[in-house]
């Protein structure tokens, strides 16, 4: 899956900061990594679908509220964001993905609430 070179109008980026912001204002952050990744480490209070997943539980997506999509890096999130939008959910993609979150000091924990790294 190629990495996209531009957003596309149906996709917003949003910048850890914001994304920060929406989530304390009731969006939710779904982590769309691998289950080892997520485990290692997660934006605090983000829920976890694999990107395979999705399409089989987009059922458990928040339908009410804006929906803030997470990976590594931004790639996989653009698709999954893609998916979530063209479903009919506001969608967002985390610009540069937990890589950015942690680089803005922004909460990485495992499930246990212990401190995470990002895999």
């Amino acid at each position: 899956m190629p990495e996209p070179q531009h957003a596309s109008p149906d996709v917003p980026e949003i910048e850890p900061s914001e994304a920060a912001q929406l989530i304390g204002a009731g969006a939710v952050i779904l982590d769309v990594r691998e289950r080892e990744e997520f485990s290692q480490g997660c934006a605090q209070g983000a829920f976890h679908i694999p990107f395979a997943a999705l399409d089989e539980r987009l059922g458990e997506v928040p339908a009410d509220r804006p929906v803030i999509v997470v990976c590594r890096s931004g790639g996989r999130s653009y698709w999954a964001a893609k998916t979530l939008a063209n479903r009919g959910y506001v969608s967002l993609n985390l610009a540069g993905g937990m890589h950015a979150w942690y680089d803005e000091g922004l909460p990485v924990v495992r499930e246990d609430g212990s401190p995470g790294v990002v895999a």
